[in-house]
């Protein structure tokens, strides 16, 4: 890959129809890598400010005073050492008495420390500010991570991950380059200008001092107005980047998927599509540095020439020494060596700007779902859950739950079924806090779950997906997960309870297996129950069931029902099925049709209603039988 460069989808089914939510439109902000506004500097420092100057942290402002002081000590002898050179040579040119010769090695002896002293300010001022910086990247970096686990799912859904990685990566890195850049780079070089202009004023006259200011006035008009126009090739350049490594990863991610359907070279197609363009567009953008290189050697070159003659005019005319000449060449030098990264920094620090601003950008994504300040934690996790007259949408325009309301008892099970598109997994999205709903309430042991904080919610359910998604990592790892922390027996007698106990045995490695990038080492039979013993080890008192058996054959799911009927046991339990057949134990059977609660009761009294749930049992007992059928054959 390259270098350098619902609201949001709610279950398939809910899926809106407008043409870009809101969450992803920020995201595509966020990862595209082109401007959308104006960026505002003074907005990105005085955020930068919190993370490099911490009220609380004296050790930290102690450093970047130190780091201050030694910058102005290099400085300052960066500007001595061209002066102990102009007076060696002029010792020199002076004459052979004897003390000449202790005065020049006198000089040359001085030259030489100062020019260590710069370097050796110069590395202290670096080492002395590492870890200033390092912390400064590591805290925003972990209050990005840590913001976008507080982000809502539609963010997550709408995401491009390899984008959105991205975009962070390059803010954290701008974040380092400016924080050098702008404080050893252009702070030093601008006071470096003011002391050369000041020395040739004083020193040489005016025209001198004139020169210098109208050739770093002119290089500096040059570069910005150049690096503006390169910045547009830039940005397009990075977009390229963006799009590139966004279609890696997507396919990467999708790996099963493109093998199922054959589809290796139309991939390749289109990564090498995504190539080209990156390649086009870096080929402009180094043109046109290529340009801003030689304007800022012209501009150098004629400075350099004006002042040197001037000065050699007056060493003719005995107005100046040879040490003179000397001392303009080398304070020039020194003066445009930093100068000529000025197009490099500036770009930078302005695609800096651009990068961190997406950042904050990041940081300042409202999150949807938030804990009150008054949040305390769930009083009684064991109570009833009762949905209150519930309403639900993903897009305003589109209700998803109409009015839906039913009491589960402490210690019992409800299950939840319905034709796709229903509300079901809704429910249980709900329940877990992931949306709010936008009318009525849902209590948890008589309280609010908007008044409670969302991890004692959380911590208090244990859910089974019907997508079980794993770490890439090892069995142990994925089903430790459950309860980090947990001793290696626990982890052992939750894998038996979930029937995966003596496949892992099996294994070369045993529970030290990896799985592989989001389990696909495993099938989605182990996968499952991987999921579910690591539910099993949270030990919540409420579970949500989500198809949690979808994957697994008919034996392997009989004995995982009889370990989920064990682990039920007096739990409070919602299970959201499509196979009838896996839910006539319930206690109580609720029947969702286009949001809306259409019958609720036991198995037998569904059946004796003869409405909807009669009429998918007798679907479903008819497919069982036809599929029996076949299989004999």
């Amino acid at each position: 890959m390259p270098r350098g460069e619902g609201r949001a989808a709610a279950p398939a089914a809910h899926v809106s129809s407008q043409p870009q939510s809101a969450h992803a439109r920020v995201e595509s902000e966020l990862t595209s890598g082109m401007s959308t506004g104006a960026i505002k500097p003074a907005r990105v420092i005085s955020r930068l400010l919190p993370y490099l100057w911490p009220r609380e942290n004296l050790s930290f402002k102690i450093r970047i005073s130190a780091a201050i002081g030694f910058l102005l000590g290099a400085k300052a002898l960066t500007v001595c050492v061209p002066f102990l050179y102009k007076f060696a040579v002029d010792a020199l040119d002076s004459g052979g008495a004897a003390q000449s010769v202790t005065l020049v090695v006198g000089l040359i002896v001085s030259y030489g420390l100062a020019r260590f002293a710069t370097t050796a300010f110069q590395q202290l001022r670096d080492a002395i500010f590492n870890r200033v910086g390092q912390n400064a990247i590591h805290q925003m970096s972990r209050d990005v991570f840590s913001h976008l686990h507080r982000l809502p799912l539609s963010f997550h859904l709408a995401r491009r991950t390899g984008g959105l990685s991205r975009a962070i990566e390059r803010g954290t890195k701008s974040m380092d380059f400016m924080l050098r850049f702008m404080l050893f780079n252009i702070v030093p070089t601008i006071l470096e200008f003011i002391l050369v202009s000041v020395i040739f004023g004083v020193n040489f006259g005016l025209i001198f001092a004139l020169i210098n200011i109208v050739a770093i006035s002119s290089y500096i008009f040059f570069t910005f107005r150049i690096t503006a126009w390169r910045t547009a090739l830039r940005r397009r350049m990075v977009d390229q980047d963006t799009k590139a490594t966004t279609k890696a990863v997507d396919s990467l991610l999708n790996f099963e998927t493109v093998k199922y359907f054959n589809n290796e070279q139309h991939e390749i197609d289109r990564y090498d599509d995504a190539l080209k363009q990156y390649e086009n567009a870096a080929v402009k953008s180094q043109s046109s540095l290529s340009l801003l290189n030689v304007g800022q050697a012209a501009i150098t070159g004629a400075c350099l020439i004006a002042v040197m003659a001037l000065t050699a005019k007056g060493v003719v005319e005995d107005r100046f020494t040879l040490g003179d000449l000397i001392l303009v060449n080398t304070l020039l030098i020194q003066l445009f060596i930093p100068l000529n990264l000025l197009g490099f920094v500036y770009r930078e620090i302005k695609q800096g700007f651009v990068d961190m601003e997406y950042m904050f950008a990041l940081l300042d994504h409202p999150i949807d779902v938030a804990d009150k300040k008054d949040a305390c934690a769930l009083a009684n996790p064991r109570g009833d859950i009762v949905f209150d007259s519930v309403g639900f949408a993903y897009d305003e325009r589109r209700t998803i739950l109409q009015n839906v309301s039913f009491r589960v008892a402490a210690g019992t099970s409800l299950a939840i079924v319905g034709p796709s598109g229903a509300g079901k997994s809704t429910i249980s999205r709900i329940l877990y806090r992931f949306y709010d709903v936008t009318a009525g309430a849902v209590l948890v042991g008589g309280e609010d779950i908007r008044d409670v904080t969302q991890s004692s919610l959380r911590q208090s359910i244990g859910m089974v997906p019907q997508d079980a998604v794993l770490f890439n990592d090892t069995i142990a790892y994925n089903i430790g997960y459950g309860r980090p922390g947990a001793p290696h027996d626990e982890i052992v007698a939750a894998a038996k309870l979930a029937q995966i106990h003596e496949f892992v045995e099996s294994l070369p490695d045993g529970y030290e297996t990896t799985v592989g990038e989001r389990g696909l080492k495993l099938s989605g039979g182990e996968k499952q129950r991987v999921a579910i013993a690591r539910t099993i080890l949270k030990d919540p008192p409420m579970l949500v069931l989500d198809e949690a058996t979808s994957a697994l054959d008919t034996a392997t799911e009989h004995e995982i029902q009889a370990a989920l009927s064990h682990v039920m046991a007096a739990r409070t339990t919602i299970i959201i099925a499509h196979r009838l057949s896996t839910i006539v134990g319930a206690d109580q059977i609720l029947v969702l049709d286009k949001g809306c609660v259409v019958e609720i009761g036991r198995h037998e009294e569904l059946l004796a209603a003869d409405g909807l749930y009669a009429r998918m049992w007798a679907r479903q007992d008819g497919d069982d039988n036809a599929f029996a059928s076949q299989a004999d054959i």
